[in-house]
């Protein structure tokens, strides 16, 4: 949203720099702004009222049960004290009584805060304490209300069978720029950061979209954790679309139940983590066969699961995705229509429908020419309040800069791009994706930049081993051919790089472990190779 800020720092720019961002930013698209979450529900709710609205093993729910389930909840919610604003945690597992659960919530004019029962006690506790949240929704009550004994939450069960359907739609008093919910990141300093998402950010999010075709024919998978960002994009393209929520059933995802499910509940669009993705592509590309749209994202894509996904599913159908969750899930795509070559970037592409980029350089004070590296800032209806509680992070993260005399509130990601000459986004890293080894200040994603470029790597990451206190790179890689071996990756990566940012360590793996939300589990990968590193040890 472009915003009044008086007195915001002039952000210095050619002719070139602010023709090409111009062209980019082309992006307005007409939506309903001025609309709230639940009103764009009960809108499909008057429309298609029998049409099923969510399916999971052939349970469903339509989107009249789904309104009268939610209803009712509402009710009980609000004769709780939930008002405008109120913070409510949910920790229900997927489920048509999860979405039941946020439904609610929203009618209420609360805001959801997803929590996870698999956290530990201590930020489970965290969270709820930085949300602000003495009520908890879940759908195992008991196990939780021990677990969060003098926390002062009260937790009520959601299950089948104590909801209750009512008929009449409560009175909402959100708008669109109320808070619809809080997503949690990981923080820097060891605190989850909570990121208050609006209303309209969801709203934006899933109409007009620029990345593939929503409306009342889709059919959305739903397999991320609700406490990922990424299940905000699942659940809401779905039902602010008339569309159908297709749940998968279970909490940790098995290929060929992936297929089943995929194919049983006629999935026509879906998103899948960067690291999910690589992994149907690799053992189960037949999953994905009957899926008009697949799109993708998390983490940057290599090249070669893009290339088989390109060959193996055909052009207009394979998307790559980025955006932070400070922007609502997604900010740019690059429909992926041709196998991308080796030796040239794999682009994020241009910014979504009613989104805008901008790359800056200089403490974000001048606008990048084309081809040159800045940091990625994005403005736009989808951009989150700040940071929960934060006002010193909120502060540095997002900002007002005048544009060519407009005033931008911009969200500074942290992460480096630059423009191709066509107009497209590359994406180069992190900013602040920094250790220090031996008073060295090294960028993990540069490590990683090229290893991925070798061409018998497969996947690779790069993680920090401290021995108490003697720290250490260490690389994993999946290889991509028999001939695969550390020692030729460390030549590979000396010929690139100072001696200082080549791994101590290089492990060859089968495949890379993945945390509940898809990424890759690096705290695993070290654990399952913890022995002792020396400089120049190779290990498989």
């Amino acid at each position: 949203m472009k915003t009044e800020a008086p007195g915001a720092p002039a952000v210095a720019c050619s002719e070139a720099a602010l023709a090409v961002h111009r062209e980019i930013n082309r992006t307005t698209t007409p939506y309903p702004r001025d609309s709230s979450v639940v009103e764009r529900f009960v809108h499909w709710v008057g429309r298609r009222p029998d049409a099923v609205a969510v399916v999971q093993e052939g349970r469903t729910l339509t989107y009249r049960e789904l309104n009268r389930l939610a209803n009712g909840l509402a009710r009980e919610l609000r004769d709780d004290g939930v008002r405008l604003g109120t913070p409510v945690a949910v920790c229900v597992a997927r489920s048509p009584e999860m979405l039941v659960a946020l439904v609610a919530v929203l009618k209420c004019g609360g805001t959801y805060v997803p929590v996870d029962p698999e956290w530990p006690d201590e930020r489970l506790r965290a969270v709820l304490l930085d949300a602000g949240c003495d009520r908890v929704l879940s759908d195992r009550p008991g196990a939780l209300a021990q677990r969060l004994d003098g926390a002062g939450c009260r937790v009520r069960e959601v299950a089948e069978r104590t909801l209750v359907p009512v008929d009449a739609d409560p009175e909402c008093p959100a708008g669109p720029d109320s808070v619809a919910c809080i997503n949690f990141t990981s923080g820097s300093t060891g605190r989850a950061k909570g990121v208050p998402i609006l209303h309209r950010g969801i709203v934006r999010l899933v109409h007009g979209a620029s990345y593939g075709p929503l409306d009342e024919n889709s059919r959305v998978l739903q397999v991320t954790p609700v406490t990922f960002d990424i299940a905000t994009w699942e659940i809401w393209a779905a039902l602010l679309n008339g569309g159908t929520s297709v749940m998968y059933p279970a909490e940790f995802v098995q290929l060929s139940r992936l297929d089943r499910v995929i194919k049983e509940g006629g999935v026509n669009i879906l998103l899948l983590t960067t690291a999910l993705f690589n992994s149907v592509v690799d053992e189960a590309p037949e999953a994905l066969e009957t899926v008009a749209t697949i799109t993708s994202g998390g983490e940057a894509h290599s090249h070669r699961h893009m290339a088989k996904a390109v060959r193996t599913y055909g052009r207009g159908r394979v998307v790559n995705l980025y955006g932070p969750t400070e922007c609502t899930c997604i900010a740019t795509h690059y429909p992926v229509d041709e196998p991308p070559r080796q030796d040239a970037p794999l682009p994020i592409g241009r910014p979504i429908q009613n989104t805008r980029l901008y790359l800056l350089a200089d403490d974000a004070r001048r606008l990048c020419e084309p081809g040159e590296t800045g940091e990625i800032c994005l403005a736009g209806d989808g951009l989150a309040v700040g940071y929960l509680g934060r006002p010193d992070l909120t502060e540095a993260a997002f900002v007002h800069r005048d544009i060519a005399g407009v005033t931008e509130r911009l969200y500074r990601t942290g992460d480096l791009g630059r423009l191709l000459p066509g107009g497209d986004v590359v994406f180069e890293g992190r900013r602040d994706d920094q250790v220090k080894i031996n008073s060295f200040r090294i960028e993990l994603g540069e490590i990683t930049h090229h290893l991925n470029r070798h061409p018998l790597v497969q996947q690779s990451c790069v993680a920090v081993r401290d021995n108490r206190g003697d720290k250490s790179l260490v690389a994993f890689v999946v290889p991509a051919g028999p001939d695969a071996s550390p020692d030729g990756f460390r030549q590979h990566l000396a010929a690139k790089l100072p001696r200082y940012m080549v791994p101590a360590q290089i492990h060859l793996c089968e495949r890379f472990p993945l945390t509940p939300n898809g990424k890759i589990d690096r705290r695993a990968l070290l654990t399952a190779h913890s022995s002792p590193a020396t400089s120049g040890e190779f290990t498989r």
